[in-house]
């Protein structure tokens, strides 16, 4: 049962022995060179201004959670599709109704307007 997982083990060590090489010898060869732009926060190019303990709105917690909501109904339809066949008419009719409410809940986000901007 070993010599099976030999090739998988050797491939660890010689991604953690490139890993580790590569880490030693950016320490060795890499003088760090400190200046105040290099020490400053950075985001997304543009200057911090302000304190970072400020509220956002609250529409943009409401898109993450409308993002998460769509993205685990395309994760649930993939394994559907793959054994679409062997569920049948019972298959399809769940299916029909968990994208029913999935589309009422879209209608109800929309006649909200959260996703208005």
């Amino acid at each position: 049962m070993l010599p099976t997982y030999v090739p998988v083990l050797i491939l660890g060590a010689a991604a953690l022995g490139f890993a580790a090489f590569t880490l030693a010898l950016s320490q060795i060869l890499g003088r760090p060179r400190p200046t105040a732009a290099k020490s400053s926060a950075y985001e997304c190019g543009v200057p911090a201004i302000g304190n970072a303990r400020e509220r956002f709105p609250i529409k943009f917690y409401v898109v993450c959670m409308i993002f998460i909501l769509f993205d685990v109904d395309a994760a649930f339809l993939y394994p559907w599709a793959l054994i679409f066949k062997s569920l049948g008419l019972f298959g399809l009719v769940e299916m029909g109704v968990f994208m029913a409410l999935l589309g009422c809940g879209f209608v109800y986000v929309w006649r909200v307007g959260a996703l208005d901007w």
